[in-house]
């Protein structure tokens, strides 16, 4: 009696030990995916500021920067034009209407792209954290920083400027399964002009969107 006891016991505890293996074979990769959509959104908040910068640098200087530090320090030490509106557009007038009217003013300022960026809302990053936005979140120490290039291409025989960020797949899963991120990785490379990670901009082509739109 004590041994079908026993006998009983230990096929009771080898069926929750295959249950639990079991549960966590599945929901491995959904937590993967959870962490690295996670991770994945931080990475994309940045790269979409870094565009907005990148705009802005060429909207003053007629083309894109080509360092992450470089764009930074124009961010915060640079020139930017920014067009106050003072007063309301009533619903009879057209905004030329009441401007001519003096309903409206319009005052033109020299201000540094920042302020001129989070007045206008653009802008994701904490002003607080400008300086971090060079790092890609998740990556070892927090401290690997988004590649960047920029440049001209020819298009139909005009030269147009071009500029591209990355952030690789290996960066910000930094710490999650290799394994997976390895599979990971070979499918996205799969895919037509795949790029195993998250960027925005293209070296080859005149876009600035990211490859995640």
């Amino acid at each position: 009696m004590k041994t079908r006891n026993i006998l009983t016991i230990v096929l009771a505890v080898v069926v929750v030990i295959l249950a639990y293996v079991l549960y966590a074979s599945i929901m491995r990769p959904v937590k993967y995916d959870n962490e690295y959509n996670r991770r994945s959104s931080e990475v994309i908040a940045k790269l979409k500021d870094i565009r907005t910068l990148q705009e802005q640098f060429k909207n003053t200087n007629g083309r894109y920067c080509s360092s992450i530090d470089s764009l930074l320090a124009f961010a915060e030490n640079g020139k930017a034009i920014l067009v106050k509106k003072y007063g309301v557009v009533p619903d009879s007038l057209t905004e030329a209407q009441a401007i001519k009217a003096g309903i409206v003013k319009r005052d033109t300022v020299i201000v540094n792209p920042l302020e001129k960026l989070y007045e206008e809302g653009k802008m994701l990053t904490p002003k607080s954290k400008i300086n971090e936005l060079k790092y890609i979140p998740y990556s070892k120490d927090n401290k690997e920083v988004f590649t960047m290039q920029a440049g001209k291409i020819n298009k139909s025989g005009v030269e147009v400027s071009v500029f591209e960020a990355t952030a690789p797949i290996e960066t910000y899963t930094y710490g999650m399964d290799e394994q997976t991120t390895t599979n990971k990785k070979a499918d996205l490379n799969a895919k037509d002009n795949g790029y195993a990670g998250w960027k925005v901009g293209d070296m080859n082509q005149a876009v600035t969107n990211g490859n995640w739109e």
